[in-house]
């Protein structure tokens, strides 16, 4: 609530209950709130990471290390915190891996333009500065990449191991690297001379059972449906698969209908007429040569008894993204309705076959020839293990993209920040005014990477940071290995990074730090003003 005095009235501007901080005190508490959320996942950064095990409201426990995992799954209150959330979040969408990085360097780059704010440095000079810094690291991060072939599955194969190193599935990295790269080099496209690899297009099954290490590539669809009767085959080899949109019932009427029989004779008339419409469409299909149905919609029993009597398997009720997904798998066609059923648009997969998962009874499509949809079968000895899988494999799939959509990559281990950092320095130097201070902090900022990855590894940050400074001087890939302690040409080794990730990284971070400097006043509504509910008194975080 805000009081000014009039002619000695007081004049009300907010509704009562609302809270309002001003200039520095609305700064070092945004500031204050975002390096809480770098630091509550700093230690998960790097191969020697750590975990963290989230436990919701409903007492549901997630155990990971993915920074956008950890930080949707946190509660956060405080506004300033939310648009750091937002930067793991928009580093996820936009390339699917970096998040704890991208985090971890908004947070230093407002840490250390604090320390600027107490010099009386005015925070646009600082913003000024940090843009001019973020464009300045996206043109030597161009600089200083290696392209590379985009189809080379030892590069993507390197990337994806890479991605996966720090992860709870690390020991099996290698398989899932694997099937990582067979899967997205699967479903590239090329348009106007550019490759896309569209991720929808790649089906990810989850089940607990077995290990990790049993996870799968099928070369197909994996429905998690069983076949419709008891009567029809489990197993269908070079299945001949018609996918139906239409129901194979007896369509009903779009209005009520009364109908008045009043012998025994039109009953009987009526269901003859009932069953001949069925037969009629079980002919169609049996026309086709199909030996396979895959329907969207239901199945009526008696149509399950026809099927099964001509030696046709049937399945319903399948998911609509499903059904596309198994048009581009097999290659056939998605009928709306049996007219213009066509044998020649039919799907053709190696093996149809109902398998038994767990407990449940699952329809896996497979060996299907060049397909161009597929799916992952993800097993592990629990569920949160499955579900850490799952999010490695995400990442690696990402991360395989990004370099066959942007075929340059860069050495891990902090090199990319450590040169990043080592020219801005100079580049500061070329400019005037207090400009240079803001642009020498990203520089410093950036640091911060490599000085996580030695600290995390349990060696000592500053020591590190002063040899991979010296070893700059003359390679460009230096970078520390968190598993030795040493600082190493990470490129050769095969410790790399796709390009794109560091530059969504430097955005990401730059802007947010940029947009929570500018502000200088946070007026929240309280609890019972009417409006939703703000910051707590004090304006901390929950």
């Amino acid at each position: 609530m805000i009081k000014i005095s009039l002619s000695g009235q007081p004049v009300l501007l907010l509704k009562e209950g609302s809270e309002r901080q001003q200039g520095k005190n609305a700064q070092q508490n945004n500031i204050a709130a975002a390096k809480v959320i770098a630091e509550a996942v700093r230690t998960s950064l790097g191969p020697r990471g750590m975990d963290k095990m989230l436990v919701d409201q409903f007492g549901d426990v997630t155990i990971t290390n993915d920074g956008a995992t950890i930080l949707k799954e946190i509660d956060v209150q405080h506004p300033a915190a939310k648009m750091i959330v937002e930067v793991a979040k928009t580093q996820d969408d936009e390339v699917g891996d970096g998040t704890t990085s991208a985090v971890v360097l908004a947070g230093e780059l407002l840490k250390r333009a604090g320390k600027l704010l107490e010099q009386k440095i005015h925070p646009t000079i600082i913003t000024e500065g940090f843009q001019k810094a973020a464009e300045k690291a996206l043109e030597i991060l161009d600089a200083i990449g290696t392209k590379v072939d985009p189809k080379d599955q030892n590069i993507l194969r390197q990337a994806a191991i890479t991605s996966m190193s720090s992860k709870v599935v690390n020991d099996s990295k290698h398989r899932i690297a694997d099937i990582a790269v067979k899967a997205a080099l699967s479903v590239v496209e090329e348009k106007d001379g550019t490759l896309f690899v569209d991720l929808d297009k790649i089906q990810i099954q989850k089940k607990e059972g077995e290990s990790v290490e049993d996870t799968q590539l099928i070369s197909g669809i994996i429905l998690d449906k069983e076949v419709v009767n008891p009567s029809m085959k489990k197993r269908v080899e070079n299945a001949k698969i018609l996918l139906l949109q239409e129901a194979l019932e007896i369509k009903k009427t779009e209005f009520d209908a009364k109908l008045s029989i009043t012998s025994p004779d039109q009953i009987q008339s009526f269901l003859d007429q009932e069953e001949q419409m069925l037969k009629d469409m079980v002919d169609k299909i049996v026309a086709t040569g199909a030996n396979v149905v895959i329907c969207q919609k239901g199945i009526d029993d008696l149509v399950q008894h026809f099927l099964a009597k001509k030696g046709i398997s049937a399945v319903r009720r399948v998911k609509k993204s499903d059904l596309e997904k198994l048009s581009k798998a097999t290659g056939g066609t998605i009928f709306t309705s049996f007219e213009g059923l066509d044998k020649t648009k039919l799907g053709k997969a190696g093996l149809f076959e109902e398998r038994k998962v767990m407990k449940e009874d699952w329809v896996f499509v497979e060996d299907c020839k060049d397909p161009r949809a597929l799916s992952i079968l993800i097993r592990g000895g629990t569920e949160l293990v499955v579900e850490e899988a799952d999010r490695a494999i995400h990442d690696a799939l990402c991360v395989v993209k990004d370099i066959i959509e942007q075929p340059a990559v860069i050495g891990g281990g902090g090199a990319p920040e450590a040169e990043v950092a080592k020219q801005l320095r100079e580049y500061a130097e070329s400019l005037s005014g207090r400009e240079q201070l803001a642009v020498k902090v990203f520089a410093d900022s950036l640091d911060i990477i490599p000085k996580t990855l030695a600290e995390n590894a349990g060696f000592d940050q500053i020591d590190m940071l002063m040899q991979l400074r010296a070893s700059h001087a003359s390679h460009v890939n230096s970078g520390i290995d968190p598993e030795l302690g040493v600082v190493d040409d990470l490129l050769s080794a095969g410790v790399i990074e796709p390009i794109v990730v560091k530059k969504q990284a430097i955005k990401s971070a730059s802007e947010a730090a940029q947009m929570i400097l500018r502000i200088d006043d946070i007026i929240s509504a309280g609890a019972n003003s009417g409006g939703p509910p703000g910051m707590p008194p004090g304006g901390g975080m929950y």
